[in-house]
């Protein structure tokens, strides 16, 4: 038993995943290498090698001839006489097995079968690499970062390295050294040297894979990721849904107080991520994905895959988003191009019905943007009435006016708080008779007509209730 080389096999299939029966045959093709290099041809040697054991016979077919003399290759010929030294029931045309002594090999021979057994252990590392990673294709990995090569960035995935190219990289992350990443494998390419291994930070498949990773309900299939856009660095959108009707697909995938979220916008550096519940009515899908922003109607056409999309005037901005970058992500996650107007811009743009998004067909929608009906008006929260009119708050009736707050009667005008009587006139917070003038507050009342006198001083804000210098302002009875 070798059990030097059982021991060695051993080693190499634990460390790099290679199979004995691949190195054994490298074993194999190094020998009949060597007896090439040796005696110049290796068609008729033959190298067996006992598996279990370790223990390897290497040895060449010759023919058996009469004579030396008939010996024409004595790679493939042997004399009778010297073949029944190896056996003495050799005859004439006998094949007889002549062993060949590895050690009997030269330097050269010997260091060319070394190469081949290297060479095929390299080649099978290479294929063991590639195999292992390529069913990894379209996953994530977590990796160790090296070092930069220029504006590239050389990670280390444990068997292997990959390359995060500067288009994959997220704007503005900076790695340090020995820092440990998620990566999304884009792509694994046989080389001749090694295989090269292409990951990606922006894809968007990153983030779907990071909440199959940490949601249960979309790994078992309950929840389904239906579409994601992504802006890497800034905002992605997800829509899903939920198979169960008693699983909320939203809540599933934010996680009880947003834990299960919130470890993924860690791993993403603070990337805002938006999850809204998926629709296949695709007015309702816009709608959603249009989120935060309040929506007041959508026409989808889905022949065309396009939408019209109307929000109140104070809401254009924030559907829009910064850049329009909220428009732009809800037309990736949808993929309806989305046309979106305000209020404003609905009613004089062709193509828009604006009685369409009316909240109820019996109330007419006002150029100001209140609703009337035919007997009140919701706008500022009062009421008309047949007989009256709704002025700064208050109420004019056909026989009393309200002025500032207050109310105006045909025998009596309230001023500053004060009255007036018909047989009493009031001066500096007292009564004034009908026919003097109301002069506070810069108006004069002649009759039921309040002008204003530009003549007559009124007591305007230093009114401090004393009597006045004028003999006009004392009482009178």
């Amino acid at each position: 038993m070798n059990k030097e080389l059982m021991e060695a096999l051993d080693i190499l299939e634990r460390e790099k995943e290679i199979s004995k029966d691949t190195l054994f045959e490298a074993i194999e093709n190094s020998l009949i290498t060597a007896c090439k290099n040796h005696f110049g041809k290796s068609d008729n040697i033959k190298v067996e090698i006992d598996r279990d054991t370790c223990d390897f016979i290497c040895y060449a077919e010759k023919e058996v001839v009469e004579t030396a003399e008939d010996v024409e290759d004595h790679c493939l010929q042997i004399a009778l006489e010297d073949a029944r030294e190896v056996s003495r029931n050799a005859q004439v045309g006998d094949i007889i097995h002549i062993e060949i002594k590895s050690k009997e090999f030269g330097r050269i021979a010997t260091q060319n079968a070394k190469n081949v057994i290297l060479q095929k252990i390299r080649e099978e590392e290479k294929n063991v690499i590639y195999n292992q990673y390529v069913k990894k294709e379209k996953d994530i990995v977590t990796g160790v970062v090296q070092r930069y090569l220029g504006r590239n960035i050389s990670i280390n995935l444990g068997k292997a390295d990959a390359i995060l190219t500067e288009g994959e990289q997220i704007k503005g992350e900076v790695f340090r050294p020995t820092e440990r990443i998620k990566v999304y494998i884009l792509e694994v390419r046989n080389m001749t040297k090694e295989p090269k291994i292409l990951v990606s930070r922006t894809h968007p498949e990153m983030v779907k894979r990071l909440f199959e990773a940490e949601v249960t309900e979309i790994r078992d299939g309950t929840v389904e990721i239906k579409s994601i856009a992504r802006e890497a660095g800034n905002r992605t959108k997800i829509a899903v849904w939920s198979k169960n009707p008693n699983v909320d697909a939203v809540g599933a995938c934010v996680g009880m107080n947003g834990a299960r979220v919130n470890a993924i916008v860690e791993e993403l550096r603070g990337e805002k991520i938006d999850i809204i519940n998926w629709d296949e009515n695709p007015g309702n899908l816009i709608q959603n994905a249009l989120s935060p922003a309040k929506i007041v109607a959508v026409f989808a056409d889905p022949d065309e895959k396009t939408a019209k999309v109307v929000v109140p005037d104070y809401q254009l901005s924030l559907a829009i988003g910064k850049e329009g970058q909220n428009a732009r992500l809800a037309a990736r996650l949808t993929g309806y191009k989305i046309d979106i107007k305000s209020e404003t811009q609905a009613k004089d743009t062709p193509g828009f019905r604006y009685e369409d998004y009316m909240y109820d067909e019996e109330e007419e929608y006002d150029e100001d943007g209140s609703y009337d009906s035919d007997e009140y008006s919701d706008e500022e929260g009062a009421y008309e009435e047949a007989d009256t009119e709704q002025t700064d708050g208050g109420y004019e009736d056909a026989d009393a006016e309200q002025a500032d707050g207050g109310y105006e009667d045909a025998d009596a005008e309230q001023a500053d708080g004060g009255y007036e009587d018909a047989d009493a006139e009031q001066a500096d917070g007292g009564y004034e008779d009908a026919d003097t003038e109301l002069t506070d507050g810069d108006y004069a009342e002649t009759g039921d007509d309040a002008v204003e006198d530009p003549g007559q001083e009124a007591y305007g804000d230093d009114f401090s209730g004393e009597e006045s210098e004028e003999p006009e302002d004392v009482y009178e009875e």
